[in-house]
């Protein structure tokens, strides 16, 4: 039990509260998440658009108060406002059960976009309060294992739920993210630095935000942003569409839906922090753009597979994808962030999740039955292909410019 004692003590107390919390809540969340477009879509009388459109205002309205969640975060603090956002969503989550008019609906939605914008800014910059810049990557692996080490049950338990009764999956998701939130209130400290925190309340006292960031001053960070729509765009038509595509090639699509979301999990949880492990010793821009290569094959391979296996093989390609993505361009963002701003850096770089699962699933949409998913799922392909090269160039520069002291994407 040695190496068990040994990797306890290698991460904070905070750490591994993150990990139990995330592997509870996407247990939970995993029943849920991949049959809620479903759910919504049998609701509306299976009208697929205002389906979309529903499920589209919880990241619409996470664009609108994650601006506010990044600033809040950095004068109030990360712990208050992780509370606060996974008791909304909690709420929001049980509210599903009894919801009946397309009006509730949308307000649960947007509630939940509220907790989701809140939570997310204020827990990435509190990984980089209290993890050393060679550790983040290795940590942000560890927190995505966790990720998926609920969502690889999750899939399966949760088709079986849905066709049984789908309140039961909103109510264990309820629980657990309120569980998740009483552990933070009763095993994390406050990680946001002192300093930071006396500022903020010095420029409250004067009636000013703490301290002004002006975007134009970022360039880097907005530049990443875009082009990181791709992933997020691929990300938001595997919830919604891909179904959708699968659904006019098999009698059980379910089934291979959830078999899909499974390997998936399963792999990350197995593989992602070797792969994290092994990455690091390549420069972040370089890892990065290969992920974007190998998730442009799975938009070509969601399209046109022919067959059950080579549909698990794109799967597979992109489950290596995200493991070598995420962790690097979490990584690459808090290097690249000024201490004052770690809140707001995240909160902006994960609009771009909240701007393509807004016009996601309504432009998928339109085009799944303009075209056909196999048309659609390739351009995201091209799409990816254009957005890995500027990625490569934007992260090579803004990762180069803290060590070098050389102006963020200068000529």
């Amino acid at each position: 039990m040695v190496w068990f004692q040994q990797l306890i003590a290698r991460y904070d107390t905070t750490i591994w509260i993150r990990v139990i919390g995330t592997i509870l809540t996407t247990f939970a969340g995993f029943m849920l998440r991949p049959f809620l477009a479903f759910y919504l879509y049998d609701r509306m009388d299976g009208d697929l658009l205002v389906a979309a459109m529903v499920t589209s205002l919880q990241p619409l309205t996470s664009i609108v108060s994650g601006f506010f969640a990044g600033s809040l975060s950095d004068r109030y603090g990360r712990k208050p406002l992780m509370i606060a956002a996974l008791a909304i969503e909690a709420f929001s989550m049980a509210g599903y059960i009894w919801a009946e008019s397309l009006f509730a609906f949308a307000a649960l939605t947007v509630l939940n976009g509220i907790g989701a914008s809140l939570f997310w800014p204020a827990a990435s910059a509190q990984i980089t309060d209290v993890v050393p810049e060679e550790k983040r990557s290795e940590v942000f692996a560890l927190l995505h294992t966790a990720l998926n080490l609920g969502a690889a049950a999750g899939p399966l338990i949760g088709v079986t739920l849905y066709k049984i009764n789908p309140a039961i999956a909103f109510a264990i998701c309820s629980c657990m993210l309120f569980v998740y939130a009483l552990l933070i209130l009763w095993k994390i400290p406050e990680t946001l630095p002192a300093h930071i925190r006396a500022q903020a309340r010095h420029a409250a006292a004067q009636r000013d935000n703490a301290p002004q960031m002006k975007l134009t001053e970022h360039p880097a960070l907005i530049w990443m942003t875009l082009a990181a729509l791709p992933v997020s765009l691929l990300y938001s038509q595997v919830e919604i569409i891909l179904p959708q595509h699968l659904r006019t090639q098999y009698a059980d699509f379910l089934s291979v839906f959830a078999t899909l979301l499974t390997i998936n999990g399963i792999l990350v949880v197995c593989c992602q922090i070797a792969i994290a492990k092994f990455a690091d010793r390549f420069p972040a821009h370089r890892v990065i753009l290969t992920a974007y290569l190998f998730l442009a094959c799975v938009g070509f391979g969601y399209g046109w597979a022919p067959g059950f296996l080579l549909l698990v093989l794109a799967e597979v390609l992109f489950t290596i994808g995200e493991m070598l993505y995420g962790p690097q361009i979490q990584k690459a963002i808090s290097v690249m962030a000024p201490e004052q701003y770690r809140g707001r850096y995240f909160a902006i770089f994960g609009a771009n999740w909240s701007i393509t699962g807004t016009i996601g699933p309504s432009v998928g949409a339109v085009a799944f039955k303009g075209i056909g998913g196999a048309f659609w799922f390739s351009i995201l392909g091209l799409l990816l292909l254009v957005g890995g090269l500027f990625q490569y160039r934007f992260v090579k520069k803004a990762t180069r410019a803290p060590e070098e002291g050389v102006p963020l994407l200068s000529n």
